[in-house]
C-alpha cells in the first residue's frame, strides 16, 4: 500500500469538525470527516447518506430528533473507523442544523449538521445547450492570477514551471481575470478540467488523480474562490462546467491510508502486492453481444495506472457517494453542466443511476460523457434515450463526439477522390440516425489529450479556418480547446506536457500576451479575429444553435451544407482544391430563400447569390443569407 502521509493544510478544510457543533471535546472517537458536509431542503430524492470518518465510529449508536427527518439505521463496513448515517427527508422540511446525536463507547457528542435553503430556481437551472460554445481549458496552464499559491506547505508538489510536466501556477484567480477575455471572444460556457485536490507527489496538475472529491485544491484556490468564479462568469454570460470522474482517484487519496471497506477498490489486492491488473481500454466490450466476461470485467475494473486505483461503483455505499457528491457541487458552486471522464469505464448499472439521479434533481441540466471511440455505434449506446437491444438505459443527455473529430480531421488532411477527403465527413454525418438527439453531441477541433489541431493541419491556414468554420456552424454544441483561437501548436504525437502549455500572458513577465494581443504574429491574430466574429455572429445567428442542417454530397473538392430555420438561412460552402471552383446555385434550389443576398460572415462582403457560385481556392464562406422579412426589416429601419 502506499506510504501514510501527513498533510498540513495553509487553509482550514471545508467541512472540517470546526464547522459543525459539538457538546464535548475531541476524544478517542471524535469525527475527523464528514461527508458531504451539508446538504439542502427540498430535493427530490429524499434520502440522504452521510458517511463519517473516525477512530471506531462504527461502534457509535445514532439519535436524531428533528422534524421532517427520519432516521432509516446505521451502516457499518469492515473497517471499524467508518460509520454511515441514513436519513429520509419529508419534501417540505424546513432548512437548519441537524442535531445528529452520537453515543459512542466513551463519549457522546452532538454534530449540528447543515441543511441549508436552496437558491431560488435551483431546480430550474438551464444546462449548456446548442446556443453555447464552450472553452475547454486546464486551469495549472491557464493563467496564474495569485503567485502566492503555487508552492504550498503540505501539498507534494512544488510548481516548477520549466517542467512540462509539473505544476506551472494557474488557479482560479487567473480564470476569473481571464473572464472578460472569453465573454469578449463570444464564449458562453467553460470547461476546466478537474479543480479538485491533487495531492499526488508528481503529474498532479491536470487534476485527473483526485485525493479529496470535497476541496478544491489549494493550489487553484478554495471553495469558496471557486462559487465566486462560477458567480462572476454567469454574471458574464459564460456557463460553468465541471469535469468529473467517477472511475478513479488518486493512489493518494485520503483513503487509501484507511479505505472504507475491504472491496471499495477493483482489484483492491494490487495494494497488497498483487499483480497490477490494467484496463483493456476495450470500450466496445460494454456493448459487444459476444464479448468475454473477463473481457468486460478487464475492462471496467482494469486500473489505468498504478497511481489510479479503479473505484467499484456496485459497492452501494461508494455508488451513493459517487452521487452525492456530483449533485453537491451542482449546488454548492451552481454549475450549468458536468463533463463526465472515462465514461464507459465506470459500471453500468451505476451510472445509468447517477446519471438518473443528477437529471431528476436538475431537469434541464446537460451531462456529456467521455466515450473516445472513432464509431459512432459505440458513441450513441451511452445517450439519454437510446432504445438498445439489451436493454441498457442511458440518463446521460449529451456525448463528445469523437467520431465526427476523427472524421473531420481526416476530411481535412486527405486527398479527394471516390472515397477519400470531404466524402468521409460526410458519410459519418449520415449516421446521425443513430443518435437520440445528435444536436446535442458535443464536437470539437481536440483537447486536452490530443495534438494540436493546427499543427495536426501542418500549421496551414486555410484548413484551419475550415476546421474552424466548420465547428462553429455545425450542429451540435462546438468546444474549442483554449490557445486553439490562436493557433497555438504542439508534436503531432500526444505529449501532454507540451498540449496543454501555457497560455501566452497567463504569468507575469510574458512577452507575448493573448489577453491584450500584445506579441501575437500575424497568424495569430488573425486566427483570434477569426473566432472572435464567428463566436459573436453565433450568439444571434438561431439556425446554428436549433435549426435544421441539410448537406450535400462533395462536389469537386468543395462540401456545402445549409443550416436553416423559418427565420434564417446560413449556407457554408468549403474548398480544399487549389484552385477556384464554380457551383451552379440551382442544385441547391429546395434550400436557398427566393430572395438570395447574403453576408459572408468571415469577411462582411455582402454577396449575391444569382444562378452561380464561385469559392476562392481553398477558401471558406459562410453566407448569412437574407430572407425576405429580413430585406423587409432592414428597409423599414433605413426609413
Amino acid at each position: 500500500m502506499p506510504n501514510a502521509r501527513t498533510i498540513v493544510y495553509s487553509r482550514p478544510v471545508f467541512y472540517a469538525c470546526a464547522a459543525m457543533l459539538f457538546s464535548s471535546a475531541a476524544t478517542a472517537q471524535s469525527v475527523k470527516r464528514i461527508e458531504p458536509a451539508n446538504w439542502w431542503a427540498g430535493m427530490q430524492h429524499p434520502q440522504l447518506q452521510l458517511m463519517l470518518y473516525g477512530d471506531k465510529l462504527a461502534q457509535c449508536n445514532v439519535s436524531l430528533d428533528y422534524q421532517g427527518v427520519a432516521l432509516s439505521g446505521t451502516t457499518t463496513t469492515a473497517n471499524p473507523n467508518y460509520l454511515f448515517i441514513n436519513l429520509t427527508l419529508a419534501a417540505d422540511i424546513a432548512p437548519g442544523d441537524l442535531p445528529l446525536q452520537l453515543n459512542c463507547a466513551d463519549s457522546k457528542q452532538t454534530l449540528a449538521y447543515p441543511l441549508l435553503a436552496r437558491r431560488p430556481g435551483s431546480a430550474q437551472r438551464e444546462g449548456f445547450n446548442p446556443s453555447d460554445v464552450i472553452y475547454l481549458l486546464t486551469p495549472d496552464r491557464f493563467a496564474n492570477g495569485d503567485p502566492t499559491n503555487d508552492t504550498l506547505p503540505g501539498m507534494l508538489e512544488p510548481a516548477n514551471r520549466s517542467d512540462d510536466n509539473g505544476r506551472h501556477g494557474g488557479d482560479l484567480a487567473g480564470m476569473a481575470k481571464a473572464l472578460p477575455y472569453l465573454a469578449d471572444m463570444g464564449f458562453t460556457a467553460m470547461w476546466p478540467t478537474p479543480l479538485t485536490e491533487n495531492n499526488q507527489s508528481a503529474y498532479s496538475y491536470h487534476g485527473y488523480a483526485a485525493t479529496d472529491l470535497y476541496n478544491i485544491d489549494p493550489r487553484f484556490g478554495s471553495n469558496a474562490q471557486y462559487r465566486e468564479l462560477v458567480a462572476k462568469a454567469n454574471k458574464l454570460g459564460i456557463k460553468v462546467i465541471q469535469d468529473i470522474i467517477v472511475n478513479h482517484i488518486g493512489h493518494q487519496h485520503w483513503w487509501l491510508d484507511d479505505l472504507p471497506d475491504s472491496n471499495w477498490l477493483n482489484n483492491q489486492d494490487v495494494l497488497n502486492g498483487a499483480a497490477f491488473v490494467a484496463t483493456n481500454h476495450n470500450r466496445s466490450t460494454a456493448q459487444d453481444p459476444y464479448a468475454s466476461k473477463i473481457d468486460k470485467a478487464l475492462f471496467t475494473d482494469g486500473w489505468f495506472v498504478a497511481t489510479m486505483p479503479d473505484l467499484n461503483q456496485r459497492h452501494p455505499l461508494l455508488a451513493t457517494y459517487l452521487i452525492q457528491n456530483s449533485i453537491w457541487w451542482v449546488e454548492y458552486a451552481g454549475l450549468a453542466g458536468i463533463r463526465e471522464d472515462t465514461y464507459s469505464y465506470a459500471d453500468q448499472t451505476f451510472l445509468s443511476e447517477w446519471a438518473r439521479r443528477l437529471m431528476l434533481e436538475y431537469p434541464d441540466f446537460n451531462i456529456v460523457g467521455e466515450e473516445w471511440s472513432p464509431n459512432p455505434l459505440i458513441v450513441s449506446y451511452w445517450q439519454r434515450g437510446k432504445q438498445n437491444k439489451d436493454g441498457y438505459i442511458s440518463h446521460t443527455p449529451a456525448m463528445l463526439d469523437f467520431p465526427l473529430y476523427d472524421a473531420l480531421l481526416k476530411a481535412l488532411t486527405t486527398e479527394e477522390s471516390w472515397n477519400g477527403g470531404w466524402i468521409g465527413l460526410y458519410e459519418m454525418l449520415s449516421n446521425d440516425h443513430i443518435y437520440t438527439d445528435p444536436s446535442n453531441l458535443v464536437i470539437f477541433e481536440g483537447n486536452h489529450d490530443t495534438a494540436r489541431i493546427f499543427s495536426l493541419l501542418n500549421e496551414d491556414t486555410d484548413l484551419y479556418r475550415m476546421a474552424i468554420s466548420y465547428l462553429l456552424t455545425m450542429r451540435g454544441i462546438p468546444q474549442l480547446f483554449y490557445g486553439t483561437e490562436i493557433a497555438m501548436t504542439s508534436p503531432k504525437q500526444r505529449s501532454d506536457g507540451q498540449v496543454r502549455a501555457d497560455f501566452p500572458g497567463g504569468w507575469a513577465g510574458d512577452k507575448v500576451n493573448a489577453f491584450t494581443g500584445t506579441g501575437l504574429s500575424r497568424t495569430q491574430k488573425n486566427a483570434q479575429q477569426l473566432v472572435k466574429t464567428l463566436l459573436n455572429w453565433r450568439k444571434t445567428a438561431t439556425a446554428i444553435q436549433n435549426g435544421k442542417l441539410l448537406h450535400f454530397a462533395p462536389d469537386r473538392g468543395t462540401y456545402t451544407y445549409f443550416r436553416y430555420n423559418d427565420t434564417q438561412t446560413v449556407m457554408v460552402v468549403i474548398n480544399k482544391q487549389h484552385e477556384p471552383v464554380t457551383l451552379d446555385l440551382a442544385r441547391f434550389r429546395e434550400v436557398l430563400p427566393p430572395v438570395k443576398t447574403a453576408t459572408e460572415v468571415i469577411s462582411g462582403q455582402r454577396i449575391e447569390l444569382d444562378k452561380q457560385l464561385t469559392i476562392p481556392a481553398r477558401g471558406t464562406l459562410v453566407l448569412d443569407i437574407y430572407q425576405p422579412y429580413q430585406l423587409t426589416l432592414a428597409v423599414s429601419a433605413a426609413e
